[in-house]
Formats: structure tokens, C-alpha cells, sequence
């Protein structure tokens, strides 16, 4: 009989532990489990299959310490199958055929596109969102923030396959008054984006009148984030589009590849007025070079 399987991206995971001793709070209720104190740091730790549906045979053996959107916490579950490596066109959007809010896309663990091995991949972000207190409005710092000088008609493109970052994102860029065109993978930003430059080649114009900048989340299925950019900065008509990535992936080591692929600015989720300085940031760089 085979079991449930479920997937997070391998770079958010900081560890694995076994099981430790937890302190359960007052007043903390399910999926709560307590807190562990791991190596002295305390660390939320969160039942898993409680939240996905599932009844663990054995038990919950095994803490997956995370570290995701400036947080750190754990995620309690049976077993950990296996880590594989995967090409981002084995991992499929599950909109349409999940009907979850905490499942974000399908991932095929065989190159083999008849195999029937799949994981159904966490959207972490709304895992969180949902059962971890926090500030969700989206404010601006009025008193710091300034207006953006975008073309009139243009638009910026986002990529972002979570469906809480990308309702923060839409409230996000409404208060800065930009027009956004929003998706759910790297290719289907992709593809617009090509639809668009087509328009502009048509028209006889730059691409800048049709598209503003491009705001991209880099684990996405289908294309991801470093691809997307890629393509862009690579693409003759396309290059001084400016690219801002967002992304729930911190480190050092994604902000040196963020600049390898070419990304005009990188901002950590999710905190709106860093957003908007990065924008600002990316758009203003653009001005200085083709002044």
C-alpha cells in the first residue's frame, strides 16, 4: 500500500532531525505541536499531515527544519522518502487539477512522462499564512514611499505560483498604483512576455512601452525564476527589462545566482515598503543606463 507523498523545495530545508523532546504551550491548539529547542534555538513545530489530511501509521518521527520567508520552523512528519533533482518541466501547476489550497503544483519524479510516481509539492507560504500569527495587511510607509514614472500602457509582469504571495503582491502593487498582468509559472510569463514583444516589433516601438518591469518568484513549476530571467536578459529586444526577483528563498548563495542570471534587484518576502524600494531600485538603474 502506498502512502501519501507530498514535497518542499530541498533549499528551504535547513535539516532533518528525529524527533525531540516538544514544550507545548498554553493555549497552543492543532497543528501546533509545541516548540523544540534544537542546538539553542526555539523553534515552532507544526503536525504536517494534520494540515495536508493525512494519518500518520508510525507516528511523526522526523522534524524538517525549514527556513522560509525570514522564518524558521519545523514541519513534523513520518518519514522522508527520498530528495531527488528535478528539471522544473517535471513539475506541473495544480490549479486546475488539485483542488487544495495548500497543494501549489504536481511533480513528476521519473523522466518518464507515463510515470505514475508523483508528490504533490506544499504551498508553504499559505501553510504558514494560514496558522502562524502574523500582520497580513499589506501597508506602505507613506511618509518614505514615492511615486513610480511608468509609461502610460505599461504594465508589469509578475510570476508567482503561491496564491497568498500573489494576493499580497496584487494588494502590494495596487497601493503603488502599477498595473500588473499576473501569473502562475515562469512559462506562462514567459509566453506573454514573447506575445508582448511581438506587439511592440508590430508597432515599432520598445518593449518598455509594453512592459514596465517584471516581478518574478523563483520556484515556480514549468519555468523557474532564474530561467525566466535568463530568457530575458538574453534576448536582444528583451535585455534592459528590468527584473526584480522575489523570493521566499534566503541566502547568499540565491543572491549570487540571482545576479549571475542577470536580475536587476532581490527582495526577500515579504515585507512591502523593501519591495517597493527594490523596484524603485531596478527601475531607476534602467533610467541611468539608457540616459
Amino acid at each position: 500500500e502506498k502512502s501519501e507523498l507530498f514535497g518542499i523545495n530541498v533549499f528551504k530545508l535547513r535539516e532533518i532531525v528525529p524527533m525531540p523532546t516538544l514544550t507545548k504551550a498554553a493555549g497552543m491548539a492543532s497543528p501546533m505541536m509545541g516548540i523544540a529547542n534544537i542546538r539553542g534555538e526555539i523553534i515552532p513545530v507544526i503536525d504536517l499531515p494534520s494540515i495536508v489530511g493525512c494519518v500518520p501509521k508510525t507516528g511523526l518521527n522526523i522534524l524538517l527544519v525549514t527556513e522560509y520567508a525570514r522564518s524558521t520552523q519545523a514541519f513534523a512528519v513520518e518519514s522522508v522518502d527520498d530528495i531527488v533533482r528535478l528539471e522544473w518541466s517535471q513539475v506541473l501547476a495544480a490549479d486546475a487539477g488539485v483542488k487544495s489550497r495548500n497543494i501549489t503544483s504536481i511533480a513528476r519524479l521519473d523522466n518518464d512522462s507515463a510515470s505514475n510516481r508523483l508528490a504533490l509539492v506544499l504551498d508553504v507560504e499559505q501553510i504558514l499564512y494560514d496558522i502562524i500569527p502574523a500582520n497580513r495587511n499589506v501597508q506602505i510607509d507613506t511618509e518614505k514611499t514615492k511615486a513610480f514614472q511608468l509609461k502610460p500602457g505599461s504594465v508589469a509582469i509578475v510570476a508567482e505560483d503561491s496564491k497568498v504571495a500573489r494576493s499580497m503582491l496584487e494588494q502590494g502593487l495596487n497601493m503603488m498604483n502599477i498595473p500588473a498582468v499576473m501569473h502562475i509559472t515562469g512559462l506562462e510569463a514567459w509566453n506573454k512576455i514573447k506575445k508582448m514583444a511581438d506587439e511592440a516589433r508590430a508597432e515599432g516601438v520598445p518593449i518598455s512601452d509594453k512592459i514596465a518591469f517584471v516581478l518574478t518568484d523563483l520556484e515556480m513549476p514549468e519555468m523557474d525564476g532564474f530561467t525566466l530571467t535568463l530568457n530575458i536578459k538574453r534576448d536582444e529586444f528583451l535585455k534592459n527589462i528590468p527584473v526584480i526577483i522575489h523570493s521566499s528563498l534566503s541566502g547568499s548563495a540565491n543572491e549570487d545566482h540571482v545576479r549571475k542570471v542577470g536580475a536587476d534587484a532581490y527582495v526577500a518576502k515579504f515585507e512591502v515598503n523593501e519591495l517597493e524600494a527594490a523596484i524603485h531600485s531596478a527601475l531607476d538603474s534602467k533610467k541611468a543606463i539608457n540616459a
